[in-house]
């Protein structure tokens, strides 16, 4: 069967819309081929306003999503396979969906993964230097000389 997220996601799209909602997309901003402002992401992730009112040229078929919009006053084109999309939620409520796995886009993670194993290997170890900086267990914010 084909995934059911697309559909879904454009039926949650159209309902938070109908009832006077801002629907926000919250998106794996590290998966293959997303194209987001990456200044903009947080742990890997970004929260999108797909709102018709902040966006241009706003498209959603089976596939992906495509529009542009601006961050900090800079016009960006975005890109987001629908494998990337977690979920989609209203700003001024939560009302929305978390998105299951799916079998189709757990093959099409897991061939992004063993296409390059060096790049899956990188992320998956932190340098040493970042293990030593993020280790403080307090979480209060570390000072280190750089040469």
């Amino acid at each position: 069967m084909t995934p059911s997220r697309p559909y879904l996601l454009r039926a949650f799209y159209e309902w938070l819309l109908d009832n006077g909602m801002t629907p926000h997309l919250l998106v794996d901003a590290k998966a293959k081929m997303v194209q987001v402002p990456q200044q903009y992401a947080r742990d890997g992730q970004i929260v999108l306003n797909i709102a018709p009112q902040a966006v241009v040229a706003f498209t959603m078929d089976n596939e992906a999503i495509s529009f542009n919009a601006r961050f900090g006053g800079v016009p960006h084109q975005l890109y987001i396979p629908m494998a990337a999309v977690l979920a989609i939620h209203s700003r001024e409520n939560g009302a929305g969906t978390f998105f299951p796995p799916e079998p189709a886009y757990a093959a099409w993670t897991e061939a992004d993964a063993a296409a390059d194993p060096k790049t899956a290997d990188a992320e998956a170890k932190p340098k040493a230097d970042e293990t030593a900086a993020t280790s403080r267990p307090d979480g209060r914010p570390t000072l280190r000389v750089v040469k």
